[in-house]
């Protein structure tokens, strides 16, 4: 037999007594539930769903990992009881081996299709992080009873999802225009229809109803010189008319508006961008990845957040849809100066209160529950758009940021901002009291009684 055999044969052999990787600790790795996760962000961006629709496909994408992944931890309670109408959950067989972060990803993924309209992005990515997994060495019945047990967390997901009344808010008629001076208007380059007047009808996640928290009315409208609405106007107006390169910086970091529409001659297309609930998704993962939390511990901190965000735009737009308030654009375009365009383009929806500053609320209160107060970190959620990062020293530091971000843009008044940021922290502080996920988490709420 010549060397030439003699190698071959010895490199086979070689291969064949090595032992495998690690795969129970190489599949622990929380970046694969992460990576999940932002590729569908991606696709809710690529396909421009509305910040209210992307929050429930959020929502319903995070419980799905997190009853998936929870069983990698006994720590760990199902939200069964926690969350509204959702029953209990398939289980899986005792005794049995599973790989649960596997299980997660695929009931991740397998929720995000159920609700995108890319799903050929989603199965790609899906193909592709599948066979990362395969890689690992995974047993083949542990590989496919995991994914088995993804598949049913999933359904049972997507079957819960079916009875929130979204299908029906789909056929309800649209935003009809109200002519008094007060209302909200369709506002340029677009002229869109109001987006999901009916928003309110979705059956919340967690907090008992739309209106549960409810805010003070805006500000009386006037066109009085001498009257706060107008002063407060005029502040939008003055604010955007001297903006410097930090106050614009601000504005355009914290955007996150998914309707942007570009007029160049008689064509019209849009820039896609990440929604206000995608990009504090983004900061849950960065604070995930530095506190270095596995894929139990980060799926508890998707679904705390996410609820927090899907709940708060619920409440937001029941007052938004109650008040139906102006936007500034509007009331400067006509009563203090016509040629007047705010530096980020405006919404289309009612003013009060303000979307981002609520949802920025909210999520602030469920990271700092997850994370602790004065858990600073830097933001590149916006590199991917052409905009610089961003430092601060806490999760409330940067929902006061995306408040204020809205005066700034020239898209609301002060006072959306202020009482929208107060709102969304009372829900977030709701949330956090309801979502007992841990055994910790009961100890803390007995101790705060």
């Amino acid at each position: 037999m010549n060397k030439f055999v003699l190698t071959i044969i010895g490199g086979i052999l070689l291969c064949a007594c090595t032992p495998k990787g690690d795969y129970k600790a190489e599949s622990n790795n929380p970046e694969y539930l992460h990576r999940s996760i932002k590729h569908i962000t991606d696709v809710i961006v690529h396909d421009i769903f509305s910040p209210p629709v992307a929050s429930r496909i959020y929502a319903y994408v995070s419980v799905a990992g997190y009853e998936a992944a929870r069983y990698q931890d006994s720590t760990f309670l199902s939200p069964v009881g926690m969350l509204n109408g959702l029953t209990t959950f398939p289980k899986p067989t005792p005794d049995q081996e599973y790989v649960f972060p596997l299980a997660a990803t695929e009931a991740v993924l397998l929720t995000g299709r159920s609700f995108v309209f890319s799903e050929d992005k989603l199965d790609e990515f899906h193909d592709a992080i599948l066979k990362e997994y395969r890689q690992m060495g995974i047993p083949d019945d542990v590989f496919e009873r995991s994914l088995a047990f993804g598949k049913a967390i999933s359904e049972h997901v997507v079957q819960w999802s079916s009875k929130d009344n979204y299908k029906q808010t789909r056929s309800f008629p649209k935003y009809s225009i109200d002519d008094s001076p007060s209302t909200w208007k369709p506002t340029p380059p677009a002229y869109m229809d109001a987006v999901e007047p009916h928003w309110n009808k979705i059956r919340p996640f967690a907090i008992d109803s739309a209106s549960q928290f409810r805010c003070p009315p805006p500000p009386l409208f006037s066109t009085d010189k001498n009257s706060d609405f107008y002063k407060l106007a005029r502040e939008v107006y003055d604010v955007g008319k001297g903006l410097d390169k930090e106050q614009r910086d601000i504005a355009s970091f914290w955007d996150c508006n998914p309707f942007v529409m570009n007029v160049k001659g008689h064509v019209m297309f849009a820039t896609k961008k990440i929604s206000p609930g995608g990009h504090w998704m983004n900061i849950t993962h960065t604070a995930c990845s530095q506190a270095n939390l596995n894929a139990a511990r980060s799926s508890a901190a998707y679904l705390r957040v996410s609820v927090a965000i899907a709940d708060a735009f619920i409440a937001c737009w029941e007052e938004k849809y109650r008040s139906l308030l102006i936007r500034p654009e509007t009331f400067i375009n006509i009563y203090i100066d016509e040629n007047w365009i705010p530096l980020l383009q405006t919404p289309p929806f009612p003013e009060y209160i303000s979307g981002h500053s609520t949802i920025s609320g909210a999520a602030a209160g469920a990271l700092t529950k997850t994370f602790g107060d004065g858990f600073a970190f830097v933001d590149s959620t916006e590199v991917e758009f052409g905009l610089s990062i961003r430092k601060f020293e806490s999760f409330n530091d940067a929902a006061s940021e995306a408040a204020v971000s809205r005066l700034y843009g020239g898209i609301h008044y002060r006072p959306a901002n202020e009482i929208g940021l107060k709102m969304g922290k009372e829900i977030g502080a709701f949330l956090n009291r309801k979502l007992l996920l841990n055994e910790a988490d009961k100890t803390t709420a007995k101790l705060e009684l």
